[in-house]
């Protein structure tokens, strides 16, 4: 990819950019507060950023502000590893909302743990779209069954700038889980005008190919 040395990213961004998309990580951000499990690459970081590859391309402009800005959307990788993974999706409960999952009241087991993670989207200072997460342990019995499922039922999960992910945890083994969100304000970061408005602040897109 052809560069440009500016005070910003410094990215000629070329129009193969429509089909591949590019983003960028900071390591050491968010996600270290809440006690995450990444355990099948050589480093965390590099197993989280190999799955969240597979997330839509956002498109913020390079206006100091934005370019520090991170987006709640669904498939966030929360954890990875080799036990089996949690099916999850939103939807109600006896007319409540709830986080209903795969598992069944015979799954519960004193040898594995539960950890609830929550993505909270949040817009600082009005403007600036930032993602924080945080996790709690749930108890197996804090999960209603319905359907013969267990799920967990709670006004929150009505909440549309907020995400979940539960995850299955035993010894230094987990279940791979990505967040489930009604949040859609990242959607309109995917936009052919975002894409615009994005590349013409870095200096326009070029014909040059990857």
């Amino acid at each position: 990819m052809k560069m440009k040395g500016n005070p910003g990213l410094g990215l000629t961004i070329p129009k193969r950019i429509r089909v591949a998309g590019m983003t960028f990580y900071l390591r050491n951000e968010m996600l270290r507060f809440c006690d995450t499990m990444f355990t099948e690459r050589r480093t965390a970081y590099q197993n989280f950023a190999s799955l969240a590859n597979q997330l839509p391309a956002v498109y913020v402009p390079n206006d100091g502000t934005m370019n520090q800005s991170s987006f709640l959307m669904p498939g966030i990788p929360m954890s990875d590893g080799i036990l089996p993974m949690i099916k999850q999706e939103l939807g109600e409960v006896d007319g409540r909302p709830a986080l209903i999952t795969d598992l069944k009241a015979g799954d519960r087991t004193h040898h594995v743990k539960l950890r609830l993670y929550t993505a909270i989207q949040t817009l600082e200072n009005g403007v600036l779209p930032r993602v924080r997460f945080s996790m709690r342990e749930v108890s197996w019995w804090d999960m209603t069954e319905a359907g013969g499922h267990l799920a967990l039922v709670d006004d929150e999960f009505a909440d549309d700038m907020k995400g979940w992910a539960l995850v299955r945890v035993s010894d230094d083994r987990c279940s791979p889980q990505t967040i489930v969100t009604r949040c859609t304000l990242y959607q309109q970061y995917t936009t052919e005008e975002a894409l615009e408005k994005a590349a013409d602040s870095y200096g326009g897109l070029t014909d040059y190919l990857l």
